[in-house]
This record gives structure tokens, sequence and C-alpha cells, in this order.
């Protein structure tokens, strides 16, 4: 998660803030925690494989 901080690292300086998390890293969480396969990701959401974190973790 970006840190939500006033002139913080992902703070661009006119209250917006970089975002560090790519919403197919949200969907693909999601879609584990629905019961998705791992093997599946990829044809659910093609551009998961450019990710690092295909699951975030938040999602118990």
């Amino acid at each position: 998660m970006p840190l939500q901080q006033i002139n913080g690292p992902d703070d661009t300086s006119d209250g917006r803030w970089i975002p560090t998390i790519a919403t197919d890293e949200y969907s693909s969480t999601l879609a584990l925690w629905f019961g998705v396969n791992s093997s599946d990701l990829p044809t659910i959401l093609p551009n998961i494989g450019r990710f690092n974190r295909p699951n975030l973790g938040f999602m118990m």
C-alpha cells in the first residue's frame, strides 16, 4: 500500500499518491480467495505474470 503521508515517499506534492499495487494484484488475491486455481490466473488476468505478488495476502 502507498504510504499516505503528506510529503511522504509516495506523495506527488499536490494531494495525489503514486499507486504501488496493480488492480490485477488485487483481483488475483480476490480470485484465489473465491477458489480459483493459481494455474487459472493467467487465463483470467493475462497481465498477472508481470507482477511479483499474485497473492497480496489480505484475504484470509
